[in-house]
């Protein structure tokens, strides 16, 4: 015989499952029609909570949880389109790479990547840091050569620390010339954690 909490255990689980496929089903039929301009979801890592947004064009975004992921949706609402909703399918595939990644499985992304929020010689910047090899890293001033601009140091670090794609772009495998670590969007624990993760592999 049921008890009172196992019923209302069962109708939370039912009211859960429902929700997702309510939500699942309108940003389906959103999409279909044109009117989801930013999809976006959350994944777990050993970094912590990351969010995830693509737009048509590919992933756009990925943030630390420390970054305020509400102040980050505000933001992308400005500066993309107000037309988001979580959409978790959209991103499916960039969710299995980021897990296989961090099972030591995966090496560098293959996901479509959508550059829009950086400009200038700061998406420059961006596209080389994916020579950068696995378990590899180069100093800001070898990336600042790489970009063409042996000088601007400073500006590759600010770059990197405005790097819209963490981890997807990996902004975390620069260091300063004296092999220390040097500013991480995600802080400095998480910068550790993912260079330890690609040296053990």
């Amino acid at each position: 015989m049921n008890t009172i909490p196992d019923i209302i255990d069962a109708l939370s689980v039912s009211e859960s499952d429902v929700d997702c496929r309510l939500r699942a089903r309108l940003a389906a039929a959103a999409d279909d029609a044109g009117l989801l301009d930013v999809a976006y979801r959350t994944v777990d890592s050993p970094v912590g909570s990351l969010l995830l947004a693509a737009t048509d064009r590919g992933l756009v975004r990925v943030a630390f949880a420390g970054e305020g992921h509400d102040a980050v949706l505000q933001k992308l609402a400005e500066q993309i389109s107000p037309r988001m909703l979580r959409a978790p399918a959209r991103l499916d595939a960039v969710a299995r790479e980021l897990e296989e990644y961090f099972l030591g499985e995966r090496t560098s992304f293959d996901v479509p990547l959508d550059f829009r929020l950086a400009r200038g010689f700061r998406r420059e910047v961006l596209t080389h840091l994916p020579e950068i090899r696995y378990g590899q890293t180069w100093s800001y001033a070898t990336v600042a050569a790489a970009a063409g601009s042996p000088r601007a140091v400073r500006a590759v670090g600010t770059a990197c620390a405005t790097n819209p794609l963490p981890v997807v772009v990996p902004c975390h495998r620069v260091v300063r010339s004296d092999g220390s670590l040097g500013q991480y969007v995600g802080g400095a624990e998480a910068k550790s954690l993912l260079l330890t993760l690609e040296a053990a592999a």
